[in-house]
């Protein structure tokens, strides 16, 4: 099994899907995890293609959130589309790394990705809050390459 296969076991796979459903469930804003082997040297330029690739810039009111990571480069980024990206402060998403950072440093994958994902639903559900005409845009399950 290669390295994206065992970054996350499968029982911390659902517990980061049922992190993203339960952020999901008060906003329209769509929250997407995905993993790959390498980002090619850049976290963030990759992070930007996947976001494009798993159509997450289609959102109604641009507000998709995407926590990417490289696993066997140890990197990470966070990704978020135009809407999101005009309301939150401006150092929201640099905290929200550093937070899960630690949590990677110390080998607490699942619980850096569930708090960058709690994090984004926070600030998703007080800009973008669900209303009854909303629907899930995109899947909830983390994506792989």
């Amino acid at each position: 099994m290669s390295t994206v296969e065992n970054f996350l076991s499968q029982t911390e796979e659902q517990e980061v899907i049922k992190a993203i459903r339960e952020a999901e469930r008060l906003t329209s804003g769509e929250i997407r995890v995905h993993l790959e082997k390498s980002d090619n040297g850049n976290a963030e330029a990759r992070a930007m293609e996947v976001f494009h690739y798993l159509k997450m810039d289609n959102t109604k009111l641009q507000n998709g959130v995407l926590i990417y990571v490289a696993v066997e480069d140890k990197s990470f980024a966070i990704y978020g589309d135009k809407g999101i990206n005009n309301v939150v402060a401006n150092d929201f998403w640099e905290s929200t790394k550093n937070t899960i950072q630690s949590h990677f440093k110390s080998g607490r994958y699942k619980d850096g990705l569930i708090y960058g994902i709690l994090s984004a639903g926070e600030q998703l559900q007080h800009h973008f809050p669900w209303n009854h005409f909303d629907t899930d845009e995109l899947p909830n399950e983390i994506s792989k390459i």
